[in-house]
């Protein structure tokens, strides 16, 4: 398996990009929910203003629910995004042992590992096999933390996330040029998102981004 985004959901946008014009109404009677080309324009305006400036707030208001399937080793670095939330994910912990391990992995994975890491799940399973009266619960749970310590970094976990589109604006400047080819396709996948692009200027070279 290797990293995919499916069942991508946008929601709010119209609402949003007419709410960025909201520190400029006195009364918020005429604040509707069908977006103008006036509208349109000052959202494109305020959104692709600097990282930290804070003019790009309304880019909050723009959700996105996506189901994503990332290695371990990437995972790592995900879990950093404070405004990207996991929903729910696949469980090594209740499922290990279950994993079809050689087609979760990407195919970079290291075939002596895989195999290796196969062996200690067969040894695994064919413990918890036997009669149970002839199980110790200690090297029962000693074998399943030896299955979860080596897990192999390419092992690919899926997961149903949501975030914001000012969320996915930073992760994008940030990793567009990281080393991981799983990076570029994340930013690939976000140049797809409704008005993403000309909402968030992220394809522009201004050095303020």
């Amino acid at each position: 398996m290797e990293f995919k985004i499916e069942n991508t959901a946008v929601y709010g946008i119209d609402k949003a990009i007419i709410a960025s014009g909201n520190a400029m109404r006195t009364t918020m009677d005429d604040n509707t929910i069908k977006m103008s080309e006036k509208d349109l324009k000052r959202g494109i305006l305020l959104g692709q203003t600097g990282l930290g400036e804070g003019h790009d707030q309304f880019l909050t208001g723009i959700l996105v629910s996506f189901d994503l399937y990332a290695p371990l080793f990437q995972w790592k670095e995900i879990q950093r995004y404070k405004f990207l939330n996991f929903i729910s994910s696949q469980s090594t912990m209740h499922r290990l042992a279950k994993f079809d391990v050689k087609t979760q992995c990407v195919s970079d994975t290291d075939e002596l590992i895989l195999n290796r890491y196969q062996q200690l799940l067969d040894e695994y399973n064919a413990y918890n096999n036997q009669e149970k009266n002839n199980i110790d619960p200690s090297k029962q749970k000693s074998m399943w933390r030896k299955l979860v310590a080596s897990l192999p970094c390419g092992f690919v976990l899926g997961a149903t996330m949501t975030t914001n589109y000012r969320q996915l604006k930073t992760m994008y400047l940030q990793r567009k040029n990281h080393k991981l080819k799983e990076w570029h396709e994340f930013c690939h996948w976000c140049e797809t998102l409704p008005y993403f692009i000309e909402l968030t200027g992220v394809k522009n070279n201004d050095s303020k981004n």
